[in-house]
């Protein structure tokens, strides 16, 4: 009887194929990154870099072709007031919403994280809910309350005789949008620093309260410090969704004249490239905004990684 030899494995093969499977499995999610995110910033900066040249009357074929503009158009956006009176808004509206909105998530963090507190599933999820209801149908439920027609609390000042101030004008029209992000976002954000707050061991509080430390020491002393990392998680968080603002100017313009078509950035993006039909100019200064962003972003957290260096140093 005779015995078959069986091929002896080549090593070599069997290197390669472990050492190319990791790149396999990083395949579609390259693609996705390349189809959905690369491509679409690359075409946004080709844009950028162009312009629109109009021949006599614009009229007929050929009369109209894109050419190279180099950087006037991000010239033009430097240089243009209404995108740096948006920007000046942005930064007050941000001024309001940020501090307001994570001091009220770390309020509410530490409240549910108190032994003290019942029903915290339920407050809990009270207090995430708003989270989970859209921007514009925040903004849209928002502005009708602030309508003097149709606002129930406008019927109840009136019933009592006291002042109806016009949310939707002037000055008020800033506590009006922050009121409006204020309640969507104070609850995501708790649920962060909350969950960074059950991940302290029970044996840090049992050593503190041996030391004679009350609840509102160890708020101060223990918790605090240590959700530190997730406090700058969400301001940094907070400074991106501030500087892309959109949605809720955007739909309570309707509802009054005091919001221009330009009231933030994204906004003045939105009217240059489909109100005025300048995607170039447009795509300027989008790249100018993420540009912004980006270098704020990345400074905040440079800055607050140093200072936590510096702090586990001492």
């Amino acid at each position: 009887m005779t015995r078959r030899t069986v091929p002896a494995p080549n090593r070599r093969t069997g290197k390669r194929g472990v050492r190319s499977a990791p790149y396999l499995f990083l395949l579609p999610a390259t693609a996705l990154f390349a189809l959905f995110f690369a491509l679409p910033i690359g075409y946004a900066l080709w844009l950028s870099l162009h312009k629109v040249e109009v021949s006599g009357l614009g009229l007929g074929k050929g009369a109209r072709s894109e050419v190279w503009a180099g950087v006037e158009n991000y010239t033009a956006a430097f240089t243009d007031s209404e995108l740096l009176h948006g920007a000046l808004r942005v930064l007050g509206y941000g001024a309001l919403v940020i501090p307001v909105m994570l001091g009220l998530a770390l309020l509410f963090a530490l409240m549910l994280d108190s032994e003290r507190v019942r029903l915290t599933p339920f407050t809990r999820l009270a207090i995430f809910l708003p989270y989970a209801v859209p921007g514009v149908v925040a903004a849209l439920l928002w502005g009708f309350l602030y309508l003097p027609d149709v606002s129930p609390f406008y019927y109840v000042l009136d019933k009592l005789g006291l002042p109806q101030p016009d949310l939707l004008d002037g000055g008020p029209l800033y506590l009006a949008l922050s009121n409006i992000a204020v309640w969507g976002g104070t609850g995501f954000n708790m649920i962060v620093i909350y969950t960074s707050l059950r991940a302290i061991p029970a044996e840090v509080y049992e050593a503190a309260k041996l030391d004679g430390c009350s609840p509102l020491q160890i708020a101060l002393r223990i918790k605090i410090p240590m959700v530190a990392p997730s406090l700058v998680l969400t301001f940094f968080f907070s400074i991106i969704a501030t500087l892309q603002v959109f949605s809720e100017p955007t739909t309570l313009k309707p509802l009054t004249n005091s919001v221009p078509t330009t009231w933030s950035p994204l906004m003045k993006v939105y009217q240059d490239a489909f109100g005025k039909g300048d995607i170039h100019s447009a795509a300027a200064t989008a790249v100018l905004i993420a540009v912004v962003t980006l270098v704020l972003s990345f400074g905040f957290l440079r800055a607050a990684n140093s200072r936590t260096k510096q702090g586990e140093a001492r």
